[in-house]
């Protein structure tokens, strides 16, 4: 093995030891936000839950709004992915999977999508990260343009109401929205079967804005006039 292999060997898997340390960090932070809050965890909690020293924390971000928008990013990635399977589907035949995947990225852990809103919120106008913000703003706007496209295929298909594109998916982020909300509702939160609850919305979901559901019952109220 030459020097030069050798040497290129290494640097590669130093970067491989940085990113597993990185995700570490990452993995260590979101549970430690999602059971203790977000005030409440400090950098030197999280590197103390790692195992490694504040400092070393501080090679892989420089503030804690990095680690929390890094959070923001890898779940936005994560239904980015779940949607991009689920469109490819859609186009093979199967109307119903980009709806299933993007219910099931963002019904899989109820608190974790709760989390993430409350870090859009309170993460929106920090400067710190506002170029990692835009990225998450791509990531949504290429999803919407990918999911306009499907839904436009879909209806021209006669597989989903004739509306604006926009309708159909919208819909699907306010029932998910709205499951989200449930799981937490002082009211309805002490229920037992919240996994199975979710998997029923998530069903429901993927038949929602099927050609019939809505059109049909606006002639027939049209005919009884």
């Amino acid at each position: 093995m030459s020097s030069q292999s050798s040497s290129t060997d290494r640097i590669r898997e130093k970067k491989k030891l940085f990113l597993d340390r990185e995700q570490r960090i990452i993995n260590a932070a979101l549970e430690l936000f999602l059971s203790e809050g977000i005030d409440r965890v400090t950098v030197a909690k999280i590197a103390a839950a790692v195992g490694i020293g504040k400092g070393t924390v501080y090679k892989h971000f420089l503030t804690k709004n990095e680690i929390l928008i890094r959070i923001m990013l890898d779940y936005e990635h994560n239904i980015t992915d779940c949607l991009a399977a689920g469109i490819a589907k859609a186009q093979n035949g199967d109307s119903g999977a980009a709806a299933k995947g993007y219910f099931e990225a963002r019904l899989a852990r109820p608190e974790l999508d709760r989390l993430v809103q409350h870090l859009e919120v309170r993460l929106t106008d920090a400067e710190d990260i506002a170029s990692q913000f835009e990225q998450l703003h791509k990531l949504r706007r290429s999803n919407e343009d990918s999911l306009n496209g499907l839904m436009s295929e879909l209806i021209d298909r006669g597989v989903l109401e004739d509306v604006p594109p926009h309708f159909h998916y919208l819909a699907c982020w306010a029932l998910a929205q709205g499951a989200v909300e449930l799981a937490f509702n002082k009211s309805w939160n002490y229920r037992t079967d919240s996994t199975e609850l979710m998997e029923f919305i998530s069903n429901i979901g993927v038949t929602m804005g099927n050609r019939g559901q809505y059109h049909s019952s606006g002639s027939d109220k049209t005919d009884s006039n």
